[in-house]
């Protein structure tokens, strides 16, 4: 894959590379000292992040692998950002109790069309050494020979050695056999671009390794994989999408704030190392603020006020502070987000502006008594759903929205 000319020459500090290898980092493969010896030999590597367009946004889920993007791109190292317009259209089942709902092409596209803006917010577009690939390139034009080929470098067993596709065994769950081709698609994406790295989630790692098998078996060559931790809840849950309590890169800068304002104190610390990129030394003095007895809820705004400056800047994260302390300390919200309906119903058009992850996020907080028409000072119920008088409401602590 080849990239623009005058790239930035390639960077050997060994503090840098020492940050690149750790923070955030659950499992190199083959090994960190491996990629390490190849980091300081000075030869610029090739790595790639794949994101698969299934929703409209992105979300910090997604920043943790952006930021280690930047980490490699800032090192000199030529970045990949692929977006699975082919992959996207089989669902990844890295972590699914049954199949996700295929999309469709038109689908795919839709969803990816801001993602290039986004991803700006955190990589340095304006550089030569990253560039945007779609899969459906290459994977759209397989013939039917070539796809028996493809298969057959791996085997029923292989496949099977996913732990989810063993839990679903277990519970006598259907596996569908398109579910077994997403790893191998995603290992001939990595083929396909020859590249020497690829970054993803932990969750992503059978798949990654998938890639690196068939590198050796069709390349001769040795790929590494580096397996990022993942922002969880206390029970274990990844923040996102699925699990409705998305924090959006195209959320507003206040929305964002009092989002992440939000979280359980339990993830403050993993919140500042993979969503942020202030420094590890700035990470020690909150870890031990914590460890002092200091207010967690301090040093969660200090953590909201760093992540919404890297995604909005420095100026909308200090407004986004402001304006949140003023709703919750002194009662009084400095901005409401205006929601036109336009015959929508209301939880589709919450969701379009990204003011909540999903309508079940929206259904849990209904039931919860967390929604509030403000005008008349009551509790919502579940037709709220579906529609709502115009004017002021509350949706849990931090958002405040004016109905159209």
């Amino acid at each position: 894959m080849a990239f623009l000319k005058k790239a930035p020459v390639v960077s050997t500090d060994a503090d840098k590379i020492h940050e690149l290898l750790t923070r955030g980092v659950e499992r190199v493969y083959p090994s960190a000292e491996a990629l390490e010896k190849e980091l300081k030999s000075g030869r610029r590597l090739l790595l790639y992040l794949g994101i698969d367009p299934t929703g409209p946004t992105l979300h910090l889920g997604h920043a943790i692998g952006l930021l280690k993007l930047r980490q490699f791109q800032d090192l000199g190292h030529s970045v990949i950002v692929l977006y699975g317009g082919f992959t996207a259209q089989i669902g990844d089942p890295s972590g699914k109790g049954e199949a996700r709902q295929q999309l469709s092409p038109a689908e795919v596209k839709q969803n990816a069309r801001g993602y290039r803006k986004l991803i700006g917010r955190i990589l340095d577009l304006k550089k030569a050494n990253v560039r945007f690939l779609d899969n459906e390139e290459w994977s759209n034009k397989l013939k039917p020979v070539d796809l028996v080929r493809l298969i057959s470098r791996f085997t029923v067993a292989q496949i099977l050695e996913r732990d989810m596709f063993q839990e679903r065994l277990k519970q006598g769950r259907e596996i569908y056999l398109h579910e077994f081709l997403y790893p191998i698609f995603q290992a001939y994406d990595a083929v396909t671009m020859g590249v020497d790295i690829q970054v993803g989630g932990n969750d992503q790692t059978f798949n990654m390794l998938a890639g690196r098998t068939l590198m050796r078996k069709m390349k001769n060559k040795e790929k590494f994989v580096m397996a990022l931790k993942l922002l969880v809840d206390h029970s274990g849950k990844k923040m996102g999408k699925t699990e409705g309590n998305m924090a959006a890169l195209s959320d507003s800068s206040a929305d964002l704030f009092g989002k992440i304002m939000s979280w359980p104190d339990s993830i403050i610390l993993a919140g500042f190392e993979l969503c942020t990129a202030v420094s590890l030394a700035e990470i020690a003095e909150v870890w031990k603020a914590l460890e002092a007895g200091e207010n967690p809820r301090n040093l969660k705004a200090r953590l909201a006020e760093a992540v919404v400056s890297l995604i909005h800047g420095n100026d909308a994260a200090e407004k986004a502070h402001a304006g949140f302390d003023a709703a919750f300390k002194e009662g009084k919200p400095e901005e409401f987000v205006d929601v036109v309906l336009a015959e929508k119903e209301v939880g589709d058009a919450l969701v379009a502006q990204g003011i909540v992850g999903s309508k079940s996020e929206l259904r849990r907080l209904i039931a919860e008594g967390a929604v509030t028409n403000l005008d008349t000072n009551t509790k919502v119920g579940e037709d709220f759903l579906r529609t709502a008088p115009s004017g002021k409401h509350r949706i849990g602590k931090h958002r405040f929205i004016n109905i159209r």
